[in-house]
């Protein structure tokens, strides 16, 4: 059966076509410096030194301003033209590039107080791991100034409706890492058909600077983008333009918000260095297998509604954006949680394989994994929900329920780390974000006056998922001791995910119309 694709099904086949290859990048990437480094005192410190630096692109450059700016700027393009849209985005990179610079300098400063500082970063390690944590870190913020232009060059581009570029910049971040990783760390260079790479021998410190090269790739990509609408670049800020305001308005609220979320972070791989070693990576790999299914499907979707919603927005059309958000809930709600049922269950040969973890480490990554995707369909849901109150320019509502998750996580985390350790990070925050979604959609139906549903498509996701997780685990168990795990793992996988799509197919068609 043929099936015509909307213009948000369209970009939603585009942004997961290249968030997979993106992801598969990023594992290959990972696969390399787990061999590298294992889950070393070494790598527990550059993940850990990547944290304040994400979390600081986070805030300036990268979700922050992306929520609160594309509404306005589609708004502004929708009205007033592109002329005006490409004068408004000069003045909010501008600003956003002396921001950044500004608070990189200041961390830079006083990274090592950040580092060891009891509520800071990882006052669990010890002193000499703590100063190399200080600075990676340092070197990392590089590459944060460097996203603060690209990350809005992203949402420029998003908002005229172009979502290729700026989907293929992550796979180029990806590289540039892989590069660090297979040339400047290693002591020996690797062999690729017969010819030898050379090897700079930098370790660690290899990896950080293949951040700041795919960072530069990340953003040099998207020229071709800026020059194919028209950009062109103006001096100033001007932050009395009614424009500049509005973003601003909204991007307040969004800052803190995005802290809230960063901060989980934080708070995460400050419990996670107080227990065994390898636990900060074990809980880094985790999220990473849990970050595959999530990004394809809920931030992907997300990413391609939002221009759309906040066009819906501005032209008060609130029934078709009801409609779109009520299908779009459904549909993942249906999809997530089979996929969740599935790699649950069929996940530990790949991670043993890919990795070489010993029997207990695989273990360790696997019920962190398993933690986290109890709430895929939550955290795919949210990236929908909180989008549902960014298109109409409320940043207030997930500025407070942000606030809120984060106390539901840091609460939990605390409860669960005594009984179930690293694993009982993940579960916190997969509870923590479910309920920040369930708590936004509740919301979204006592504002928006218009009936939505979106809890009828629960019982069939439900089903999907016991007969799917079922299917994967019985293939597992008459294949896995005869075969090598990844192949055993990966039929299983294949096994389950082919048992569920006749309980998803008409979900699949739904978003195909959104």
């Amino acid at each position: 059966m043929k099936i015509k694709l909307s213009q948000i099904a369209r970009n939603t086949a585009i942004v997961s076509a290249f968030f997979l290859a993106d992801k598969i990048l990023g594992f290959v990437r990972q696969v390399i410096i787990v061999r590298q480094f294992g889950l070393s005192r070494e790598l527990d410190a550059f993940n850990v030194a990547n944290n304040l630096p994400d979390m600081l692109f986070a805030l300036i450059s990268g979700g922050a301003l992306a929520m609160a700016f594309i509404p306005v700027l589609t708004q502004t393009l929708t009205i007033d033209g592109r002329e005006s849209a490409w004068k408004l985005f000069s003045r909010i990179v501008n600003l956003a590039f002396i921001i950044t610079a500004v608070i990189a300098i200041f961390v830079a400063l006083f990274s090592d107080k950040l580092v060891e500082w009891q509520i800071g970063i990882a006052p669990g390690f010890e002193r000499p791991q703590q100063l190399l944590v200080a600075e990676l870190m340092r070197l990392n913020l590089v590459a944060t100034i460097v996203f603060s232009i690209s990350g809005l060059v992203i949402a420029g581009l998003q908002a005229n409706q172009h979502f290729l570029l700026p989907a293929a910049a992550p796979s180029l971040f990806n590289m540039g890492q892989i590069f660090g990783a297979v040339v400047l760390a290693p002591e020996k260079g690797y062999e690729i058909a017969g010819f030898t790479l050379p090897a700079f021998n930098l370790g660690v410190h290899g990896l950080v600077y293949g951040v700041i090269i795919g960072a530069l790739l990340h953003l040099l990509i998207q020229v071709p983008g800026l020059i194919k609408y028209k950009y062109r670049w103006q001096p100033g800020i001007n932050l009395d333009n009614p424009a500049v305001r509005q973003v601003l308005t909204v991007l307040g609220p969004r800052l803190v918000t995005m802290m809230f979320i960063q901060l989980i972070f934080i708070v995460r791989d400050n419990m996670a260095s107080r227990l065994e070693t390898g636990s900060v990576s074990a809980l880094t790999y985790g999220w990473m297998f849990f970050q595959v299914p999530e990004t394809l499907i809920g931030t992907a979707i997300g990413t391609a509604m939002l221009p759309s919603l906040a066009t819906l927005a501005a032209k008060n059309d609130w029934k078709a954006f009801s409609e779109t958000i009520e299908k779009a809930i459904q549909t993942i709600i249906v999809i997530t949680l089979p996929v969740a049922a599935v790699l649950g269950t069929g996940l530990g040969g790949v991670i043993t394989s890919a990795f070489h973890f010993t029997n207990e480490q695989t273990e360790l990554v696997l019920w962190v994994s398993r933690g986290f995707l109890l709430g895929l369909a939550g955290q795919c849901v949210l990236e929908v929900a909180v989008r549902s109150f960014y298109a109409r320019k409320d940043a207030i509502t997930p500025l407070w329920a942000g606030g809120l998750n984060l106390i539901v996580f840091t609460g939990l985390s605390i409860f669960f780390i005594e009984r179930l350790g690293a694993a009982g990070i993940s579960l916190a925050d997969c509870l923590a974000y479910t309920s920040e979604a369930v708590l936004l959609l509740w919301l979204f139906k006592r504002r928006i006056n218009i009936p939505v549903a979106f809890s009828k498509s629960i019982p069939r996701g439900l089903l999907a998922a016991l007969i799917g997780g079922l299917v994967t685990y019985i293939v597992l168990g008459l294949i896995g001791s005869a075969t090598r795990p990844v192949f055993a793992s990966l039929f299983a996988l294949f096994a389950g995910a082919v048992s569920v799509i006749p309980f998803v197919w008409k979900e699949v068609k739904q978003l195909a119309r959104l």
